[in-house]
């Protein structure tokens, strides 16, 4: 890469990474906010308004194949995802449910090696295991409580997650449309799936107070819509296995939160696991050395690296 280009790839990564960190206050504005224990109404409040308000203002449908993968990538990112996150989110602290988050990397290496033919590089590999390393410290060991059905549907949130991204980044978009009406297919798409589910499982929308309705109105516009766009914008930008790896950013944004604003203890060793997760946002976000092919792959062949990195 020249400098200017390294230049470049920085700053979508940067501004990318204000996704995950918005993220990390999902948790403490589901738990101190929303009414409990329904984690399905908050995911479909979460995604629906959002995907319509995109789609008003973008006034673009998919069409042909594109109404399809529309409808796939909504699943995975939003229907699938959102819902598992709510769940996480209601059964554990925001820490905790935060850094299951941190799983997505190794998911998305995966992933991408089978969708994308991409062989992960040393670096990447290294990196994912750092983050799983952190996870470990802080989720396996720390002095929260945990919940068998939270963790479980933290790390199903994660692997589609990856995988929608990965997909994401397959696909691309069709030509002319932008980041802001594919944020809007997939947000619409997915709430779509949630609203049914929704109302059979949860039954009646419940009473909503000030406080609900001001939460719904961050999670909408600044989590949601704002957050996505950023996210599907950085997609389109560098390589997804590069991109999902700011995702363990977002633990320790909830971390923060919880201990800032709720009170929430760190013990000194969640503390090291949160940098451990740090640190391997940051080897996963190491550029290669020249785009189109990397100089450091696992089995010795060159790397396949997205054209549009």
């Amino acid at each position: 890469m020249t400098t200017a280009t390294r230049s470049t790839y920085a700053g979508t990564l940067a501004l990318t990474a204000l996704t995950p960190i918005v993220w990390g206050s999902t948790y403490a504005v589901t738990t101190e906010l929303l009414p409990p224990d329904r984690p399905l109404f908050t995911a479909l409040m979460r995604a629906l308004p959002a995907g319509l308000v995109l789609l008003a203002l973008t006034r673009v449908l998919p069409h042909g194949k594109w109404i399809g993968r529309a409808a796939v990538l909504g699943v995975l990112n939003i229907g699938v995802f959102f819902p598992l996150l709510f769940l996480a989110a209601y059964r554990l602290p925001g820490g905790v449910a935060g850094v299951l988050g941190a799983v997505a990397p190794m998911f998305a290496l995966g992933f991408a090696a089978v969708l994308l033919a991409e062989t992960p590089t040393r670096r990447k590999a290294i990196a994912g295991v750092v983050g799983v390393v952190g996870v470990s410290l802080v989720v396996l060991r720390g002095t929260a409580e945990l919940d068998l059905i939270g963790v479980l549907a933290g790390l199903a949130g994660a692997a589609s997650m990856a995988a929608g991204t990965v997909l994401t980044q397959k696909w691309g978009r069709p030509e002319g449309v932008g980041p802001l009406a594919m944020t809007g297919w997939q947000l619409t798409a997915g709430g779509l799936l949630i609203a049914p589910l929704a109302l059979v499982i949860e039954g009646a929308p419940p009473a909503f107070d000030a406080e609900a309705i001001g939460g719904y109105l961050y999670l909408g516009i600044i989590g949601t819509a704002l957050a996505y766009w950023l996210w599907f914008r950085g997609i389109s930008r560098v390589p997804a296995t590069s991109v999902v790896f700011l995702a363990l950013l977002s633990p320790v944004s909830a971390a923060v939160i919880g201990w800032i604003a709720l009170g929430q203890a760190l013990t000194a060793l969640q503390i090291v696991g949160f940098g451990v997760a740090l640190t391997g946002t940051v080897l996963g976000q190491i550029p290669p050395r020249a785009i189109g092919t990397s100089t450091d792959p696992i089995a010795g062949a060159p790397a396949r690296v997205p054209a549009n990195a």
